[in-house]
This record gives C-alpha cells, structure tokens and sequence, in this order.
C-alpha cells in the first residue's frame, strides 16, 4: 500500500510528536520520518524505539525534501522554527493549543500567509510528556482542530484531515481566533486553576499530611497539573488575553460563591452546583470519549 507521504519531518519529539510519528509508521501511513529536536537524548530514544527512522542535526536538514513537516513544540518556539522553513513546499502543520500566534508569525516571516500552512490542534494529551510516552493510538476518538487561513491550499487541508482521520481523530475547522477563545476557557483555565491550587497546598507547612490524605476529588484535579510547564508557560504567554478574560469572569462567580457561603445560601448554592451537574452530565453524554483528557 502507497503511503499518504513519502517523507514526514517532526520537529519536536515529544509526546505529540512522538505518537505522531508512531502512529504513521503503524499505519503505514509515512514512507520515512525523520525528527529534529534540541534534545539529542529524545532523538536518540526516538530511534532506539522505532518511533523515527532518521535524527537530524538542524531543521532545515530535517525538512529538507519532505511532503510534510510537523511542529510539535511548544508555541512560542514555533516562530524560530518556521523562520528555518521559509524556503520549504511541504505542507507545514503544528499541534499548539494557540492559533493566532502561528498565523502571524507565518505572515510576517513569509511576507503572506503561506497555502502550504495548515494549522492545527489535536484535542489529546497526557500527564506524561517525552517520547518515551509515546502512543500510536493517542489520538483515537478524540477532536482536532484545523484552523486553516482562506489562503490554505485545498489539497493541503484535505491531506492533514485525511492524516488526522487516519489516526481515528474527529477533525474539526474553526478560526483561529473563535478557536483560541474556546480553549482559553475550556483548557487553558483549568490548567491554571490545577496549577495553582497545587502550588497553593504544597506551599503550606502541613502540605504533606493534605497530599497524604488527599481524596480523588483532589486527584483527578490536579492530574493536569503534571503537564509539562514548559508548553503551559508558552500557552498562558502566547493566550494571555483571552486567558485573562476567562480568568477574571471565573474570579467574579468564584466571589459570587464564596458570598453564598460566608451568608449561609445553602439553596441557592444547592441550585448552582444542581445547575453545573445537569452541565456535566449533558457534556458526559455527548463526549463519552472525552471526559477523561
């Protein structure tokens, strides 16, 4: 069976990248996948487990000569790395949870949006991060998100959702801009919230006894908080505003509540957390596959 690409360039080979490219070779779906990563111990790794077939030393050596190139870095890195491929046809796609950022970048380095860019976003993940978390089948069941320009080149946008499909993925378009607002306060804010609630408890005197005795509301949580903060500084930095705005409305309920409670509101607090089951419960049911990210 001819592969969908004869040659694919990851640039990144971490978690994403690095189920990515597993996912290819178990399907047959790349010809030969080559990797690029500023951590030599990842790209050594990558070949000692099968994941890639070939390391490069630079990116440019990486992309050279390949039907696609794949960014799996953390977003504000993408910039760098596109400034390396400028002289690249190749289709050029990336993971990041942040759109915008992408877009402009490529604009401003290639004078216009290129139609060879197909930016997008796989709605998958794990605690885990490094190649060696790698998983051929991450991306089953799940959504990704393509945020094309009106410039993207037709065939360029149905080769990476037929890549996407391939890997059992759901794939989605929106703009960039809806898509980073959506995710400002569906995954970027419990992040947040994760990471901070973790730093607030470790940071006090008794922290270990809270951790010891913590239940499973605590742990499913602050699972998210074991991602890697790397990405999640790129994020919050390359998403601050729209961040901040679904920050600030969450910091206005959350006093909301708190009034509740210091009045003695026991229905009414009854009715809001009735409120957000019913919420829950509907969400469960229509994305059994994602309740658990």
């Amino acid at each position: 069976m001819q592969p969908q690409f004869n040659k694919v360039s990851i640039i990144g080979l971490g978690l994403i990248g690095g189920s990515l490219a597993l996912g290819m070779k178990q399907r047959g779906l790349a010809g030969h996948i080559a990797a690029y990563d500023a951590n030599r111990q990842a790209l050594t790794a990558g070949i000692k487990m099968g994941v890639i077939d070939e390391s490069a030393d630079t990116i440019k050596t990486c992309a050279s000569d390949s039907d696609l190139i794949i960014l799996a870095v953390p977003v504000l890195s993408i910039r760098e790395i596109l400034a390396e491929l400028t002289d690249i046809s190749g289709i050029i796609t990336d993971v990041g949870s942040v759109k915008r950022p992408v877009i402009d970048a490529a604009r401003e380095l290639f004078g216009e949006i290129p139609s060879h860019l197909v930016p997008g976003h796989p709605i998958a993940g794990s605690e885990k991060h490094g190649v060696q978390a790698a998983n051929p089948n991450l991306f089953e069941n799940h959504k990704v998100i393509l945020t094309p320009p009106d410039s993207a080149d037709s065939g360029a946008v149905s080769a990476i959702v037929k890549l996407w499909e391939s890997l059992g993925a759901q794939v989605m378009k929106m703009t960039a801009d809806h898509h980073d607002s959506v995710f400002a306060q569906t995954s970027h804010l419990p992040h947040l919230l994760a990471y901070a609630l973790v730093d607030m408890l470790s940071s006090q005197g008794d922290s270990l006894e809270i951790f010891e005795y913590a239940a499973g509301g605590f742990r499913d949580f602050s699972r998210i908080a074991a991602s890697d903060p790397v990405m999640w500084r790129d994020v919050f930095k390359a998403n601050d505003e729209k961040v901040l705005d679904s920050l600030d409305q969450y910091i206005e309920h959350l006093a909301e509540i708190r009034n509740m409670i210091a009045a003695g509101k026991a229905q009414e607090l009854e009715a809001l957390f009735k409120r957000a089951k019913i919420a829950r419960d509907h969400f469960a049911a229509i994305n059994p596959g994602s309740i658990n990210d």
